[in-house]
């Protein structure tokens, strides 16, 4: 067997992928993916991607599972994901949507908008639309491409965002479509780490602590950092930071409260802590991501 080197695939070279259409802020669309020049080497995603597929088909592994997409077929792939053996046909078509990380926090209104579609891919990373999901999705596509390339309007972002928003809310009622009549069984690490999620959701304004989450889920904390790794490809920590960081940017961009109150809020020991931790993850200060 041959060690392939994992490439690191980012949003910036993504831009050049068919023709794409870009905001500079974090967000690529294209019709044409098939005319990227997508190697079959393994490559890290850095960014997520959603994609429609509207004609031919592909295949491609995914953290190793191999994967198939035909018309019709929704797939999303959330950041940090490893995707091999990329191939598809010389008619493929799909509508695709690249967006980075801080791109998407920066529309997302609440936690559990981050982790519902992108814990549902990690176990569904293709899902079959309904025709009028498909119709719902291909007017999103259309629409947002049309306010991307209007760059006389003065707040084409903000109208972007809004209407991506929106979109990840009909993506979310696919999620619950399918949710209602699946059958499958979960395996003891996914239901571990969906509770883990679901008690993170509850409790990170107060706990952030990985040893009192294992505790609640009456396992060690080793345990549950190996469970989580493996079904997310992060840390317990780095899941709890991530919820922590958004709740920040939401507060700060969403609601009036000062930075005081938003540091006793999520149980900070002081402002100074709160500007650290927040600098550290996000590279400037809260004063100045509230002031944009």
């Amino acid at each position: 067997m041959v060690n392939k080197n994992i490439i690191d695939t980012t949003l910036e070279q993504a831009r050049e992928w068919g023709h794409a259409l870009y905001l500079t802020d974090g967000l690529v669309l294209t019709d044409q993916i098939a005319r990227a020049p997508i190697s079959r080497e393994p490559k890290r995603m850095n960014f997520i991607m959603m994609a429609l597929c509207h004609k031919g088909q592909a295949t491609y592994n995914i953290d190793t599972r191999e994967q198939s997409v035909m018309p019709g077929d929704l797939l999303f792939i959330s950041e940090r994901h490893i995707i091999d053996n990329y191939m598809a046909s010389s008619d493929f078509e799909c509508l695709c949507i690249m967006l980075s990380t801080q791109f998407y926090h920066g529309f997302v209104q609440n936690v559990k908008n981050v982790s519902s579609l992108l814990l549902f891919s990690m176990n569904n990373p293709v899902v079959h639309l309904t025709p009028q999901e498909i119709q719902t999705y291909e007017n999103y596509f259309q629409t947002i491409r049309t306010k991307m390339g209007d760059e006389n309007h003065h707040y084409r972002t903000e109208l972007v965002q809004a209407l991506l928003l929106a979109m990840f809310y009909d993506m979310s009622n696919v999620i619950y479509r399918i949710e209602q009549g699946s059958a499958k069984k979960q395996s003891r690490s996914d239901v571990i780490f969906a509770r883990f999620i679901a008690l993170l959701q509850e409790n990170f304004r107060k706990e952030r602590r990985v040893s009192w989450y294992a505790k609640q889920l009456d396992i060690t904390a080793k345990y549950l950092s190996e469970v989580v790794k493996h079904a997310s490809l992060r840390t317990p920590n780095e899941w709890i930071d991530s919820y922590v960081v958004l709740e920040i940017r939401v507060l700060l961009k969403n609601s009036p409260k000062s930075i005081k109150e938003i540091t006793e809020e999520l149980n900070f020991p002081n402002q100074s802590f709160l500007g650290k931790y927040f600098k550290e993850h996000v590279g400037v200060s809260p004063s100045e991501y509230r002031k944009g």
